[in-house]
This record gives structure tokens, C-alpha cells and sequence, in this order.
């Protein structure tokens, strides 16, 4: 593949979190590819905004549009990993790869219960205080160049039970069978609840693979930046010529 057919990338960030959440991976990609990462609805920049999955796949295609370069590689991570596969159903066209990155669980049946009463109490806890949990529980685990975007956007947490409220009972490995393009289920290792439906959802696709970042948690991509980007490297520079 050559540098003119690089394929535009385009980041979906996770629950509660924004675009900054994809600053170690801009940095690096930017240099070769057309990216872009978004603000989900009621996320960052669209903190105002209300939550539907509808918005969200709207947002993506935007942002596919914007990069002017015809269908995107998307990488969603956690919520904006399922985001990505409903785009994926409903915008096919505009979908060259997509890589799901800690969202390879199945969101029915009992296990999505105790995510349900988690979302609830979000809130019933002042936002300032989980403002101050978040950052803290951040700057411990992670350097600055890695996090300091994140904490600065903020977090929205208003949205969190909207959003997994519709998330929660929607997905399992048949939506991998309305995604018509290779699909890479970029995990981190110690990930056990949001991998655990990993080899379903690739059992499900005529074109998916499984990767495992060594050592990374459901954050994978602050857990191991480099990692992490290098696999999205690959996976994009082995999609198929755009058609």
C-alpha cells in the first residue's frame, strides 16, 4: 500500500471519556495517515448534546466525511467500540476496517446487571467528587503525556446512564454480521470482562482477527500507547485497496 492510499483513521473514545482520550495515538498516526478522533454525544466538545446511538453513528460519518480520504478505518474503544458497530450496520459505505478495542462482550443477558446499577449510581455521586477519583486514579497509573489531555477535557458522566442504558441488551457476536469490511479485535490481555466474548464475535465475521496487547487492561491504549498504535498501524496498512 502506498503512502496516497493510506487509509483515514477515524478514533472513537470509551465511557466518559473524549477525543483526548486518543492523543498518544494521533501523535503517532498523523505523520501517515489521514486521523481524526471525535467527541461522542454528550462527550467533550458535545457535552450538550444528548446521547442516542443514531447521534453517534451521524458523529463517525462526519468525521469520515471531514477526512475527505473515502471510507474511514474506525477504532472504537469500549462504548465507542459498540458505537462503531452500529455505524457499521447502517453506514457500510463509509466503512473501510474497523478495529474493536475492549468491546468483545456480549451486552445481554445477566452479566450486563451489574453495569445497569453501576450507571444508576453514577448519579447519585456529585460530579466534582468522581471528577477528583477519575484524575487521581489516572495520574497514578499513567505519565502525564498519556492522561493530561483526558483529564483536561473532563468527564461525562451525566451521560454514562443514557448511554449504557441502550448499549445494555443491544449487542452480542451477530452484530459482527452486518460489518462488511475486516474487522481486528484489539484487546488487552487482563481485559477479562470486555474480551470475553472475543472469540464469538470473531467467529462471527468471515474476516476478523484476534490481537492481545501483553499486560494492557481494558485501557489498553494508555496502558501500552506504542502497542497499541502498532497494531492499528498494521491492521491498516494490510486493509484492501479502497474500491
Amino acid at each position: 500500500m502506498t503512502a496516497l492510499d493510506a487509509p483515514p483513521i477515524v478514533l472513537v473514545h470509551g465511557t466518559r471519556f473524549s477525543a483526548g482520550q486518543w492523543s498518544p495515538q494521533l501523535a503517532a498516526l498523523e505523520p501517515d495517515f489521514p486521523v481524526t478522533a471525535v467527541d461522542l454525544p454528550g462527550h467533550g466538545a458535545r457535552a450538550a448534546q444528548p446521547w442516542s446511538l443514531k447521534a453517534a453513528t451521524e458523529v463517525i460519518a462526519s468525521a469520515v466525511d471531514s477526512l475527505d480520504s473515502g471510507p474511514a478505518l474506525v477504532v472504537g474503544h469500549s462504548l465507542g467500540g459498540y458505537a462503531a458497530l452500529e455505524f457499521a450496520r447502517h453506514r457500510p459505505e463509509l466503512l473501510r476496517g474497523l478495529v474493536l478495542a475492549g468491546a468483545s462482550a456480549s451486552t445481554r443477558g445477566a452479566w450486563a446487571t451489574p453495569y445497569r446499577c453501576v450507571a444508576g449510581l453514577v448519579t447519585r455521586i456529585p460530579a466534582d467528587r468522581l471528577t477528583r477519583w477519575n484524575d487521581r486514579l489516572l495520574r497514578r497509573l499513567y505519565p502525564p503525556e498519556v492522561v493530561e489531555a483526558t483529564i483536561g477535557v473532563g468527564y461525562a458522566f451525566h451521560t454514562l446512564p443514557a448511554a449504557w442504558g441502550e448499549v445494555l441488551g443491544r449487542f452480542d457476536a451477530g452484530a459482527m454480521a452486518h460489518v462488511k469490511a475486516p474487522v481486528l479485535i484489539l484487546n488487552g490481555e487482563k481485559d477479562t470482562v470486555f474480551r470475553s466474548g472475543e472469540r464469538e464475535f470473531a467467529r462471527a465475521h468471515p474476516d476478523a482477527r484476534i490481537e492481545l496487547i501483553p499486560r494492557a487492561r481494558h485501557l489498553a491504549n494508555f496502558d501500552d500507547p506504542g502497542a497499541f498504535t502498532d497494531a492499528v498501524r498494521r491492521f491498516a496498512l494490510h486493509l484492501p485497496p479502497r474500491s
